[in-house]
């Protein structure tokens, strides 16, 4: 039997092209031991081959009005493909990096729909094609563009649709797999940090820097924002810092992450997958996990960390800005402090003050109340000068300063803020496609622990644990069990108990009480 299984890896090796042969014998990722697992494993590998050898043998078959059709659909902006369950949004505006439009929301939702619908559909995957991008935001111009000329409700269409789409994905029974292998910003990260499983890579830059462009961080980011751990999100809203690689894991922004070259050997594992339920495709993308030991450790945390819980915690940007000051006295935090302050003085202190009352209202309220939320506060964007501002000088005309009205934060009243921005009607709605709703994300175990789970953990809040005390190594063990092993749950863990724990010697030995 091991005799016939490698002639016949050996033959179907021989006819595959440099590439896949190369992607084939280089694509490594973790298995059991066990002879009953390992052959598994060497037929699954035969299987892909197989796959991947098919269209070879049907290509000089394949009608002429078929090659037509293919080579139309790739110059289409969104591609949509199927493999076996499997069925795929291809981002293909590879000039403008996959920037969202109208076109391509209007690509994305009757397949959606489609497909949730559809018994044949198993799994849907929202990728781009190989390039630097995923997606690196929404087409703004265009809407300033139609802002600039008073066509305001032509505007806001883009933003309705978009937000349609982003809400219709989190609310999705079918498994959602997002590939953010690339830059993802703005638009990009409503396609994808909605969906159960989020898949970062090396090549992941993720941020939200609506901000410097006179906007605030919309697409559902008063839901996901207010949701990560302590003040992150916050942070992250207000100065666009940007996240790389694990980073994006380590935050709570993605699910897993799998290095680039892995991904063909995932899709193709996703496609073989019979009836798969969440918790078979997030054990499926485990597979193919990265090992995190070889990464760097989560860039913003330690005493950086602690320092942006301890800054972003007001409910005012003077407040907020006045700490960041205090922690340029601190060897540990004075480069991180100089960083934030650059970040916070070039956006729009407009933005800035939005932005901050967005983060917190959106912590009270579900993800459909969110989205409507971030429909009204665009409309009074659009009518404004600070967003039109931002994007043509930011995007446009790269180089210039944006010259914000009003010019500083002390120039910017809250008690206006709240009444213009939040309180003032606006003209038109959001009406939801899909009626489910909620306050937490449904899959939120596929995520790497949040401190809110370490904390239960160390107190004995949490199921089996009891009111015994726990060492370090206990904790993390516990965890790293409750999540099946998954990659990036010890090193977050870790870094967790250093900063919000302290030691107990006791009879148990080191046990760890949890520092409010």
């Amino acid at each position: 039997m091991n005799r016939l299984v490698k002639s016949r890896s050996y033959s179907l090796l021989q006819r595959l092209s440099s590439p896949q042969r190369s992607l084939l014998t280089n694509t490594t990722y973790r298995t059991m031991s066990s002879t009953k697992n390992a052959t598994a494993t060497a037929n699954r590998r035969l299987n892909t081959t197989a796959q991947w050898l098919q269209p070879k043998r049907q290509m000089s078959t394949t009608p002429s009005h078929q090659v037509i059709a293919a080579a139309e659909q790739s110059q289409a902006e969104v591609l949509h493909r199927k493999n076996l369950g499997v069925r795929e949004f291809v981002l293909n505006r590879p000039a403008k990096m996959n920037a969202l439009n109208t076109n391509m929301v209007r690509a994305i939702l009757p397949e959606l729909k489609s497909w949730e619908k559809s018994d044949l559909a198993k799994i849907i995957v929202i990728k781009s094609e190989p390039g630097v991008a995923f997606c690196a935001g929404g087409d703004v111009k265009a809407v300033v563009d139609y802002a600039s000329a008073g066509e305001h409700e032509k505007a806001a269409e883009f933003f309705k649709e978009e937000y349609q789409v982003d809400h219709f994905i989190s609310t999705l029974e079918t498994p959602f797999v997002s590939i953010m292998d690339g830059v993802t910003m703005g638009g990009g990260v409503g396609l994808s940090v909605h969906a159960p499983f989020r898949i970062a890579t090396e090549n992941t830059l993720f941020a939200m820097p609506e901000t410097k462009i006179g906007f605030f961080p919309d697409v559902g980011g008063s839901f996901f924002l207010s949701r990560l751990d302590g003040q992150l999100g916050v942070y992250l809203g207000l100065t666009g810092k940007r996240l790389k690689a694990a980073d994006v894991l380590y935050s709570g922004v993605a699910t897993h992450y799998v290095p680039s070259s892995r991904l063909p050997a995932l899709e193709a594992r996703l496609a073989e997958l019979d009836n798969p339920t969440h918790d078979i495709v997030n054990g499926a993308i485990e597979e193919f996990s990265g090992e995190l030991e070889e990464e760097a450790a989560f860039s913003l945390g330690g005493d950086v960390r602690a320092a942006i819980d301890r800054c972003f915690k007001f409910d005012n940007m003077k407040d907020i800005v006045d700490a960041v000051k205090k922690e340029e006295q601190h060897p540990s935090t004075a480069a991180w402090a100089q960083e934030t302050l650059k970040y916070l003085n070039s956006m729009s202190p407009t933005s800035l003050k939005v932005t901050l009352q967005q983060i917190r209202s959106g912590a009270t309220l579900t993800i459909a109340q969110c989205f409507k939320m971030e429909f009204h506060l665009l409309q009074k964007f659009l009518t404004g000068h600070d967003f039109k501002e931002g994007v043509y000088k930011t995007l446009v005309h790269r180089g210039q300063k944006s010259e914000w009205q009003p010019a500083s934060l002390d120039q910017v009243d809250d008690k206006s803020i709240k009444a213009d921005y939040f309180n003032a009607p606006s003209p038109l709605t959001l009406q939801m496609i899909s009626n489910k709703d909620f306050k937490q994300y449904p899959h939120r175990k596929y995520m790497l622990p949040t401190e809110e789970d370490i904390k239960q953990v160390v107190t004995g809040e949490a199921a089996d644990v009891g009111n015994y005390a726990l060492t370090r190594d206990e904790i993390v063990d516990y965890l790293v069990r409750d999540r099946k092993g998954k990659q990036g749950v010890k090193q977050k863990v870790a870094e967790v108990l250093l900063r919000k724990t302290k030691v107990l010697e006791n009879e148990e030995g080191q046990t760890l009480k949890w520092v409010y």
